[in-house]
């Protein structure tokens, strides 16, 4: 892995610093569990410089540029991390453990997100509204201003392409503190922005712990929008700070996604997805399909297909790319762990294999399938963070519903079915953000507005929902006799 930015550094202001602190915290490598070199812990004093470098450069530069101009930088951008994606895939996969393909996918979203907010940057309209005579009355859509972005270590680009992309496209300056267990991608991103020809100060990336660099960034009075991506906990303290500033959040929190087989089910179609959509990045995805519901008279059947697959999953290094990698550290090793303790080994239906070579300080645990436990069960309820599904029988549509909402989350789900009404149905009844039908993830979905309910969040990125997000909108009434 090659760096061409020193990551002990922040970056504000469109230049390298050393943090305020002029300390450091260690950056590992999942695969092995060893210290491969060290990041900035910045700090308050880090963030307050770097929202005065955003509130600079909206006064000048950032803040007279046309809609137009903004788009053609972050076009300029995309291509840019275009001609980077392998190292930058290789960047994400040390850091974060995915295997490689999944990390050049990662990178290659980050491009098309630039390449989509750069589109729709001038596109975004108003609306004239009728009134009374004498009047023409219209809408603005304008920049918050500062905007703060707390990005977690499963999927850093996607989610910096998603949040940091928009609001960028609509003339927010942005603030990014990213996940200290992952923070590379976020790092070069910033420096690739620079090179693309982005104002100083309209993009700024300080590493460092989130009780530190991130509950000043939430409490920082300057911060006209938040948008955090992260555990249910910090998603709560996130929200409460900004309240005490009277600011928006965007939530995308955890999630307990269903895929819903029905006995008219295309098995050949969907095996792929349902095992994908729950071991992709090791289980460590929000949006993971950890809850497989399937109508009793093809759950034999299909917990036969899944086991095989399942016995098939080979687990080991990022850059070996096999089908997961580790988990991001040793604490959430120990998480997952600890849910498989609660079952019994008779539930376990098959387990994917550890390859023997995998370094022994690597955090790996092998993909579990678990059937046997009902859906009131503590795997069926909680958000495990890893490599493990179970699968749950229903008996008919009703009940099918009863389970897949019977959670605190709602942020994404499948329909299985070849009938058309059934899948309208269900789409409609379905507590979810997002609902597929005879598909899961539908690869990505740059276009399409994601965000869940519940626990799982509130507000929509992606697509343009996420450019609405992260815009003010004004009422203008003009009285002409």
């Amino acid at each position: 892995m090659q760096l061409w930015f020193d990551p002990a550094e922040v970056f504000i202001g469109g230049r390298w610093f050393l943090p305020a602190s002029g300390e450091t915290l260690p950056l590992e490598n999942p695969s092995t569990g060893e210290e491969i070199g060290r990041i900035a812990r910045g700090n308050a004093v880090d963030i307050d410089n770097a929202v005065s470098a955003a509130e600079e450069v909206l006064a000048g530069e950032w803040g007279a540029l046309t809609a137009a101009e903004r788009g053609r930088i972050l076009m300029r951008l995309s291509w840019l991390i275009t001609q980077k994606v392998d190292a930058l895939a290789e960047i994400e996969a040390t850091d974060v453990g995915k295997p490689l393909a999944q990390a050049k996918n990662d990178a290659i979203a980050l491009a098309r997100y630039m390449e989509f907010y750069g589109g729709a940057a001038d596109k975004l309209m108003g609306e004239t509204i009728p009134f009374q005579n004498g009047f023409t009355v219209y809408t603005l859509r304008e920049p918050h201003g500062v905007t703060g972005h707390i990005v977690p270590w499963n999927y850093p680009m996607q989610i910096i392409g998603r949040s940091v992309g928009a609001a960028l496209a609509m003339g927010n300056a942005c603030v990014l503190k990213p996940a200290e267990e992952a923070c590379l991608s976020a790092l070069a991103f910033a420096d690739l922005a620079r090179q693309a020809g982005l104002p100083d100060g309209a993009l700024n990336v300080v590493p460092g712990l989130g009780e530190e660099a991130g509950a000043a960034l939430t409490a920082h009075k300057g911060v006209k929008h938040l948008s955090f991506t992260g555990s249910v906990g910090v998603g709560k303290l996130v929200q409460a700070a900004a309240a005490q500033n009277i600011v928006p959040v965007t939530l995308e929190l955890g999630g307990k996604s269903p895929q819903v087989v029905f006995e008219d089910a295309d098995l050949e179609k969907a095996l792929p997805f349902l095992v994908n959509a729950g071991i992709q990045n090791a289980g460590q995805t929000c949006s993971a399909s950890s809850r497989i519901l399937v109508h009793e008279s093809l759950y034999d059947e299909l917990c036969t297909h899944m086991a095989a697959a399942y016995d098939g999953l080979k687990v080991g290094p990022a850059l070996d790319d096999l089908n997961v990698g580790p988990l991001i550290s040793a604490r959430q090793k120990e998480i997952v762990e600890s849910f498989l303790a609660m079952t019994d080994e008779n539930h376990i239906l098959s387990r994917g294999r550890i390859v023997e070579d995998a370094p022994a300080g690597g955090h790996y645990v092998a993909p579990t399938l678990i059937s046997g436990v009902g859906p009131d069960h503590s795997l069926s309820q909680d958000e495990i963070f890893g490599p493990v599904q179970v699968i749950i029988p229903f008996r008919d549509e009703d009940h099918a519903v009863e389970i897949a909402n019977g959670t605190e989350y709602g942020l994404v789900a499948s329909v299985w079915s070849k009938d058309g009404g059934r899948c309208m149905r269900m789409a409609k009844k379905l507590r979810a953000g997002q609902v597929f039908i005879n598909n899961y993830g539908a690869a990505g979905g740059v276009e399409l507005p994601f965000g869940g309910v519940g626990h799982s969040g509130h507000g929509r990125e992606k697509g343009f929902e996420a450019l609405y997000g992260f815009s003010v909108l004004k009422t203008v009434a003009a009285h002409h006799g």
